[in-house]
């Protein structure tokens, strides 16, 4: 049952974005969690829907990460975009999306360093959140095992 519930992707990626979200400042960049699915997290939600973003044209994007060009830089509106896949250990959680107001693809190539960075850190809070989730499992399971023992 703990399986089940800590090891699925939607769960994952709830987990992840709610850390995630819990350090951007409040006037920072925008960003989402996506999963192969379609399924969105972002780190606003009116904000990202008045952005109205082709889901095509995301789509496209994150089939480009697929194929191996990591990360894809582009522009929506006035945000500059990065989008790069969002792994841990053992969970392809889909992809992260980092969308910076006024910035052009150019000014997001000047900044790569720092962009970069970010992503490993949202990479590192994946890993961090599913390394938890599977000490939990653990103990969860010694608790059953225990407590089977102890009505024996």
């Amino acid at each position: 049952m703990y399986d089940e519930l800590l090891s699925s992707g939607c769960t994952l990626n709830d987990q992840i974005a709610r850390q995630l979200f819990s350090i951007i400042p409040e006037d920072g960049p925008l960003v989402a969690i996506i999963d192969r699915q379609g399924n969105y997290w972002p780190s606003e939600s009116e904000r990202f829907s008045q952005l109205n973003i082709d889901e095509q044209i995301l789509k496209q994007m994150c089939n480009r990460i697929d194929d191996g060009a990591e990360p894809v830089i582009s522009q929506i509106n006035d945000f500059g975009v990065v989008i790069s896949q969002l792994a841990t250990e053992h969970t392809n959680c889909g992809y992260v999306i980092i969308m910076l107001p006024k910035y052009t693809p150019e000014s997001i190539l000047v900044n790569i360093e720092l962009i970069e960075t970010l992503l490993s850190q949202v990479g590192l809070i994946g890993r961090l959140v599913e390394q938890n989730n599977h000490l939990y499992q653990l103990q969860m399971k010694q608790f059953n095992l225990a407590a089977k023992g102890t009505s024996s």
